[in-house]
């Protein structure tokens, strides 16, 4: 049986009502809804998601949840982009997690992550962009962003929630991958060229291991 296509959409064209674009229509108009709907940062202020990328472009990751030691360690890399390529681009960073924002400096802290972050603790976003629950079985590949021996501790929310990417803004989704399991995350590197962010030297890693 063929194995089942990676769910990335690249968006360009007219508009849609449907907050998850899907197919060749590009630069969809983001759903009014799905703007409208709030995230919660780390002093539980409420933020309209659609105002996080209103006067500019941003890659918006939605992780697992912040005890998931594949997304913490993806987050890691990410916060190794120095804030100067994206003013440069004029591209902000996002993160999205689905827990309590108590959780978010814990999570901030071990991973050095210093960008923009926020939560969504209902999912009320993640059940807007069908962002899989779930974990699809592919065929085995190994993770860049798998550092450590441990895949997940002490789950937070819905364990079976995957995670995705967006490149939104201003105002349209501009591209969207929806991660089919814990492994299936999009290259940063790729997801900066999309953005016109420059390259970032990513390899200098140490090993992380659990006792």
């Amino acid at each position: 049986m063929a194995a089942p296509a990676r769910v990335t959409r690249q968006v360009s064209g007219g508009a849609a009502p449907v907050p998850a674009p899907s197919g060749p229509n590009r630069g969809q108009p983001l759903a009014t809804a799905l703007a409208e709907l709030p995230v919660l940062d780390a002093r539980r202020q409420r933020v309209p998601f659609g105002g996080l990328f209103r006067e500019r472009r941003a890659v918006v990751v939605f992780v697992r949840h912040f005890l998931c030691y594949i997304c913490k360690e993806y987050v890691e890399d990410l916060a190794k982009i120095p804030e100067s390529f994206l003013q440069e681009a004029n591209v902000t960073l996002i993160v999205i997690g689905q827990s309590s924002y108590h959780h978010i400096e814990p999570f901030c802290k071990p991973t050095g992550y210093s960008h923009e972050i926020y939560v969504d603790p209902e999912r009320e976003m993640y059940k807007r962009l069908r962002m899989k629950r779930g974990e699809e079985i592919a065929a085995s590949r190994h993770s860049p962003y798998v550092k450590s021996n441990l895949l997940s501790g002490s789950l937070q929310r819905d364990p079976a929630q995957q995670g995705g990417i967006l490149i939104l803004g201003p105002v349209n989704i501009r591209f969207i991958h929806c991660d089919r399991n814990r492994l299936d995350h999009k290259p940063i590197s790729s997801v900066l060229q999309l953005v016109g962010v420059q390259h970032v030297n990513f390899t200098n890693r140490t090993s992380v291991i659990h006792v």
